[in-house]
């Protein structure tokens, strides 16, 4: 295409170097979109004739059919999927040759990568609410279950299973909102900005934008090319996903552990061992937590590309949409597995209670009892570690214990204190806003439930 100005071919070894086919091809659909949308404008501005843009139309349709049927195939000669398109369009009808009026490749790339990087975050949009739809299902199902909460891995208190599920519901919300603020900042239209600097031709960029389905057109034609903000908010989004999944596939792995055993995960998403009859390991989960290096990766590559880059556009940007593809297709496959293993993971309640016993996670509601006596919190606070230090001394469990004994270490404590230091009680009686209480958790399944009606 630049044979006016150039003596000599590429060379073959320049040409294998510099194509991009290997990252842009599968956005076939979404250039021939776009080119539709600059045809029409360009025979609604006069510059095409009306039955020059129909001949185009036609030419793209029927190319966008040979590679829907696999008639066609992409040369690496040409680049990329947009020369691509382009060329076989001339052979079918040669008035294509009129296709780039009053567009760069600078802004029909722009606009390609846009219009198919929606596409998929839409789709992504579609898999993560099933998954928020799975977690609150879990809430609901789990609201009774009593487990611990932890603290630096130790036992801190008991929660009720439905808590814990609503607090990554919470978790996976702050994601699908950022997922929307990547959605918005990438819904405006780069096509007219040309190479960096517009055209001269009498071109309509709020009829593309329109055709499109673009909120408006960029409004710089200089940052339009040159920035790829929209990307590094899907990266963003997918960076602080990545890392909630491995968080919850962490929890998940451990709780499923013979040491802890109250997680119980589905045969069919777990493997053996090719040595050891005996084991189940939880594959799955694993992968997805280690597949959270390789989002983050994909972020750091875009962020090095675009450290100090000048402006405007450079061919360093070519590489913007390996590492875009490569994260959307492994957090697109994460959400899917993780929300089909979700649906059948079980708790085994007797597990959770009878872990429960062994520490001494109903000590805050000793010493908040005692605060409810007119105790200071901090004496309150260390009578409590007195006692507890004393049963660990002693081999007993706070149950064990007798209302004198109680009473030797805390003067305040009476007989209904006894009443209050169960595990059930325990979670009962957060009964705050936010809290783990059983009704608590029960208003928020309701809440989420309605939260996700809501959702765009």
């Amino acid at each position: 295409m630049w044979h006016g100005r150039f003596k000599h071919d590429t060379a073959k070894i320049v040409q294998d170097f510099t194509q991009s086919l290997d990252i842009d091809f599968r956005m076939y659909a979404c250039d021939i979109q776009g080119s539709i949308a600059h045809v029409k404008m360009l025979a609604q501005t006069g510059i095409l004739k009306p039955d020059e843009a129909e001949k185009i139309e036609a030419g793209l349709n029927k190319v966008l059919d040979e590679i829907n049927s696999g008639k066609f195939t992409p040369s690496i000669d040409l680049e990329d999927v947009h020369m691509n398109i382009e060329a076989r369009l001339t052979q079918i009808e040669p008035l294509g040759s009129k296709l780039h009026t009053a567009r760069s490749r600078n802004d029909q790339v722009a606009t390609t990568t846009r219009l198919y990087l929606r596409e998929r975050l839409l789709k992504i949009k579609d898999v993560l609410k099933i998954l928020l739809e799975i977690i609150l299902d879990n809430a609901d199902k789990h609201k009774g279950a009593i487990i611990p909460g932890y603290t630096h891995l130790q036992q801190a208190q008991p929660i009720s299973m439905g808590h814990y599920w609503l607090s990554w519901f919470e978790a996976f919300m702050r994601d699908y909102k950022k997922l929307n603020f990547a959605l918005e900042n990438l819904n405006e239209c780069p096509l007219g900005a040309g190479a960096l600097a517009g055209s001269t031709l009498p071109i309509d960029r709020e009829l593309t934008s329109k055709l499109l389905n673009f909120t408006a057109p960029t409004r710089n034609s200089l940052d339009t090319v040159a920035q790829r903000d929209y990307m590094l908010d899907y990266h963003f989004f997918a960076c602080e996903f990545a890392l909630h999944v491995s968080r919850l596939c962490n929890d998940l792995i451990i709780w499923n552990s013979q040491e802890f055993g109250w997680i119980i995960l589905p045969d069919e998403f777990c493997t053996g061992s090719s040595m050891m009859p005996q084991k189940k390991n939880p594959d799955v989960l694993e992968l997805a937590r280690g597949k959270t290096g390789n989002i983050i990766a994909q972020m750091l590559d875009l962020v090095i590309n675009l450290k100090a880059l000048p402006m405007t556009y450079n061919r360093d940007l070519q590489e913007d949409k390996r590492c875009l593809w490569q994260s959307i297709d492994t957090v697109e496959s994460v959400i899917k597995i993780l929300s089909a293993l979700l649906e059948k993971v079980d708790v085994d309640e007797k597990s959770a209670l009878a872990t429960l016993e062994k520490g001494y996670s109903l000590a805050t509601d000793i010493a908040e009892y005692l605060v409810m006596r007119g105790v200071p919190f901090r004496d309150a606070h260390f009578q409590t570690g007195k006692l507890t230090g004393w049963c660990i001394e002693n081999n007993l469990k706070f149950s064990d214990l007798t209302l004198e004994q109680f009473k030797k270490f805390m003067p305040a404590a009476d007989e209904d204190m006894l009443k209050i230091l169960t595990p059930f009680e325990s979670v009962k009686r957060r009964n705050i806003y936010g809290g783990t209480g059983f009704e608590q958790v029960a208003l928020q399944i309701n809440e989420g439930r309605e939260r996700l009606k809501m959702l765009a």
